[in-house]
């Protein structure tokens, strides 16, 4: 068995797969968020459709997802406020490139319908690599200078 890509410390099969699979929803827009990263991951294109609000996903295709795959690193969430309907979670979505890495960090936002969340819009931002001492974007619990800098 294998941790789950969204960081939860839990196994693949008991966090992320049962949204995949539609077994389960997303209880927080937090738990919606991580959970679409790991289908960035896991190539769970139909997911990522299936929980984008229609109304913006402007004809978003599994196709096209497909197109921009990406070598995915870590993710780190850094806030989530919930309210009744409504979300927004800041979180940086790391991967490697070429010469490095970069990270999608974003401020997204959701709504709640019917019981159930889904991915609206974001906003951008652009992140920075951490410092040597700070803590890897790989989630290993290395400092970054001893982890995925070595591969720089």
């Amino acid at each position: 068995m294998s941790l789950c890509p969204c960081g939860s410390n839990h196994n693949y099969q008991d966090c992320c797969q049962p949204l995949h699979l539609k077994q389960r929803v997303a209880e927080t827009a937090e738990k919606l968020m991580r959970s679409r990263y790991c289908a960035f991951v896991k190539a769970e294109y139909q997911y990522l459709i299936d929980t984008h609000a229609s109304e913006f996903a402007s004809g978003l295709t599994k196709e096209q997802l497909a197109e921009n795959s990406a070598n995915w690193v870590g993710l780190q969430v850094e806030s989530a406020i919930e309210r009744a309907d409504t979300a927004k979670v800041t979180f940086k979505a790391w991967y490697q490139i070429d010469c490095g890495f970069d990270a999608i960090y974003e401020c997204s936002d959701f709504i709640k319908r019917d019981g159930i969340w889904l991915y609206t819009t974001g906003e951008q931002f652009e992140a920075k690599l951490p410092k040597r001492n700070d803590m890897c974007i790989c989630n290993s619990g290395k400092k970054f200078k001893k982890c995925c800098a070595l591969t720089l």
